[in-house]
């Protein structure tokens, strides 16, 4: 028994050198007190990585882009990909918490053997046994724990990472289909501006038949028409560009998936920035992002463990006989008990290259999570002075559009009265053509920023 307990004394005596380097906190950005834009109300949201970002897609109102969502969260590869990675991760727990527990072993033998008993020479014997092995590793460094943290951290990091790639997916066709439905209004409206200039068209065709315009006013107008077909066809490729987006993220075929033409009549929600810290909390990135430094924030222990003895307690029982039927009978047992302690001497440097390694490893998660800290203030900044610049920006281009419209009926008139030339006419009508889908791309602007916002904000909550 002395024998046994002198390695456990040993390894006693040297427990507890093994320490975790500390996170330096100002190697991290500090949290600003409020976002530079916005009115200053937040809405304060509960923290969690593994919560789901809830129903935001819901405030818009709209059943079709409702039912896209719904569609994506079963079909993309995307978050297929993620969920078969947090599986991956949960199972090497498992296997790190295997490495803590008792090993047992079974196994039975039988073997013939001559002259290996005695140095003698003799007939050949028979040899039967049937017996288990037994070993537990004693973690008197924290090795084995520090690993098994490590793994659950990684868990953690990659249950954030599926949040993100939900998140991601989602905001993705939120986006690609109200870009859709903004492109549909805006062919509309191309569309029956050529009708228009058809009819300006025909109208200068019979002007030019009865000797009042030049063939130059001809020409004019048969270019505007031939130019805005050509600006209806360029806005039909890209519907077609946006409809296959939308199936490649629902996880469907494009040759299958078709959504026809509908009315915008998407509601746009006003969603509540939270605190940066809350927004820091609840982005599933930034938790994957601190979660990992975490996890090697233990592995650099795990390595430091390794300049440490390994204590590992073994037991052995069985039977052996060289009669098979006396195998089972109380002189044919055997046992054993041991104590093994294990200290590497010389390894050529492998285990400080191993800390150095692990060291190296949490320098960058230790940059990777400030990274996300600083990109997740940048996102949320971003799209609050969009939403702020392009409400103003929509008023303004509002009374753009009526003042257009206005010159376009005035030029009509008088030019139908021969008041003024077609080019006048022409300009007018491009003015207020362009004014108007420069209008609707400030509205699909505000949507795109609006779930852009989510996406910053991590996703929605209930006020």
């Amino acid at each position: 028994m002395k024998l046994i307990a002198l390695p456990l004394l040993v390894a006693f005596v040297l427990a507890g050198c093994a320490a975790v380097p500390p996170i330096d906190p100002s190697s991290l950005p500090a949290v600003p007190a409020s976002f530079k834009e916005g009115d200053g109300r937040w809405t304060v949201a509960a923290p969690a990585e593994v919560q789901p970002r809830g129903e935001w897609w819901k405030a818009f109102s709209d059943p079709v882009l409702e039912d896209l969502v719904a569609r994506a969260d079963r079909g993309n590869t995307s978050i297929r990909i993620a969920a078969a990675r947090l599986a991956q991760a949960r199972a090497f727990v498992l296997s790190t918490e295997a490495d803590r527990s008792v090993q047992v072993d079974a196994g039975a033998n039988a073997a013939r053997l001559r002259g290996i008993v005695s140095n003698t020479a003799g007939p050949a014997r028979s040899i039967f046994g049937i017996g288990a092995n037994l070993s537990y590793e004693v973690d008197l460094f924290g090795r084995l724990a520090r690993a098994t943290d490590a793994a659950v951290l990684d868990v953690h990091a990659r249950e954030g990472l599926l949040q993100s790639a939900r998140l991601l997916v989602q905001a993705d066709v939120a986006q690609a289909y109200l870009a859709l439905r903004s492109l549909d209004v805006e062919r509309a409206l191309v569309r029956s501006t050529v009708e228009a200039y058809r009819e300006t068209l025909l109208l200068t065709e019979r002007r030019y038949r009865a000797g009042d315009v030049a063939e130059l006013d001809l020409a004019r107008a048969r270019t505007e028409v031939a130019a805005t077909e050509s600006e209806a066809i360029a806005l039909d490729r890209r519907r077609a560009e946006l409809e296959h987006a939308l199936a490649l993220l629902i996880g469907e075929a494009a040759s299958n998936f078709e959504l026809g033409v509908a009315d915008w009549n998407t509601a746009l929600p006003v969603i509540p920035a939270g605190v940066p810290g809350t927004v820091l909390s609840r982005r599933p990135d930034v938790a994957a992002a601190q979660n990992t430094m975490l996890a090697a924030q233990a592995r650099v222990g795990v390595a430091q463990a390794a300049w440490f003895p390994r204590v590992a307690l073994t037991a052995t029982g069985g039977v052996a006989s060289p009669e098979l039927g006396d195998l089972f009978t109380w002189p044919a047992r055997a046992w054993g008990l041991g104590a093994l302690l294990s200290l590497p001497i010389f390894d050529g440097g492998r285990r400080e290259a191993g800390v150095q390694s692990a060291r190296a490893e949490l320098d960058a998660a230790l940059a990777g999570y400030r990274e996300q800290i600083l990109g997740a203030f940048r996102d949320v900044e971003d799209q609050l002075s969009a939403l702020r610049l392009l409400a103003e920006q929509a008023q303004a281009q509002s009374r753009a559009v009526a003042a257009a419209s206005r010159a376009t009926a005035l030029s009509n008139t008088r030019y139908r009265n021969g008041l003024v030339s077609q080019l006048e006419l022409l300009d007018a009508q491009r003015s207020e053509l362009r004014n108007r889908r420069e209008a609707l791309q400030v509205r699909s602007a505000q949507y795109q920023a609006t779930v852009g916002l989510v996406r910053a904000l991590g996703g929605g909550w209930d006020s």
